[in-house]
């Protein structure tokens, strides 16, 4: 499918993330922002004035930002609960580890489920963390639902980074929980003289992630950054919905891109990609191939997924994303090298 560009998403407003969520990240032991590295070799390439990649390929001690999310969730979680839980999620990888990092640390049990295509490596960090994993034969969206199955037994909760009808709240939270990362980014660009980008290049599964920073950006009640979202090929439902105007499901196939690969978008963050996105677009597997190749010479480590955001900006300029050259462009790089 082509990029799709929505100029009339840049006058949209919603309201921001809690102001406490930050504070609760800054209390969490190792708990530091991650770097804001400037790549002018990237900015050369596209013609603009200033590419800075966020870096998310050590975030409190885990290969990914999702951590931000799950601990903010769990914390919310866990100021209402009587007694222990087993704290149950679905995940391509980084957020089950997340959750499972967050359960041990707080002497809570971790019980999760992944589909088909998630390699040993990702699994066996998992269990690394004392949790219970189940593989499920099926994509995403099947662990998903087999998730929530589990979570009706006593005891447990659902822990997921998708929302249907129904179930928000906990989604809610996570989302939440990702506004530290462009909190961060916001002090990090004023130190660097930047009051705000012009182009934020975020790469999309459920979308949870793009929420926030949809979130993030169009509460500012002024004109903000042009947001575009980028997703696999092989599971691109963020930019099918678009493209048909409502929230749709696609059937998804097998992609390097292992944290995107998700058939639906979250019930929650839909509104938000359909008012609050400029643009959407879709890579293939050689795009981010290359995109992580090309990370890594300029010293930035990223998997796949996370370098999603520079394959995805550059498809977009291929079709027709205009870019001013004063621009400054902000890519989220959202995991380290993948564990296969």
């Amino acid at each position: 499918m082509p990029l799709i560009m929505r100029p009339a998403a840049r006058d949209w407003t919603c309201e921001p993330a809690p102001d406490e969520v930050r504070a609760f990240h800054a209390t969490l032991p190792g708990h530091a922002p991650t770097p804001l590295t400037e790549l002018p070799a990237l900015a050369v390439e596209l013609g603009v004035a200033r590419v800075f990649v966020k870096d998310e390929s050590a975030r409190l001690g885990l290969p990914a930002f999702k951590v931000l999310g799950a601990s903010w969730a769990i914390h919310r979680i866990l100021a209402a609960a009587d007694g222990p839980l087993t704290l149950v999620t679905a995940t391509d990888g980084n957020h089950g580890r997340a959750v499972a990092r967050t359960a041990r640390l707080l002497k809570h049990r971790a019980h999760v489920l992944v589909p088909q295509g998630v390699g040993p490596g990702a699994v066996d960090a998992i269990v690394a963390e004392g949790a219970r994993v189940t593989r499920v034969e099926g994509p995403f969206d099947e662990a998903v639902r087999r998730a929530a199955a589990v979570a009706d037994a006593p005891g447990a909760v659902l822990v997921q980074d998708t929302a249907w009808p129904g179930y928000e709240e906990i989604p809610g939270w996570i989302v939440e929980g990702y506004s530290t990362l462009f909190a961060e980014i916001g002090s990090q660009l004023a130190a660097k003289g930047v009051e705000l980008p012009d182009l934020v290049a975020v790469p999309a599964g459920v979308g949870s992630l793009a929420q926030a920073a949809v979130t993030h950006y169009r509460s500012r009640r002024i004109p903000g950054p042009c947001l575009l979202s980028v997703e696999p090929e092989a599971a691109s439902c963020v930019l099918a919905s678009l493209t048909h105007g409502r929230s749709m499901s696609v059937t998804t196939g097998d992609t390097i891109m292992a944290g995107l690969n998700c058939g639906t978008p979250s019930s929650l963050a839909w509104p938000f990609l359909r008012d609050g996105l400029d643009a959407a677009v879709a890579v293939t597997d050689a795009d981010s191939a290359r995109a992580v190749h090309d990370l890594a010479a300029l010293g930035v480590s990223s998997g796949p997924s996370g370098a999603a955001s520079l394959a995805g900006i550059r498809a977009a300029v291929a079709q027709g994303l205009a870019l001013e050259p004063g621009s400054t462009v902000v890519l989220l790089s959202t995991e380290g090298p993948t564990a296969t």
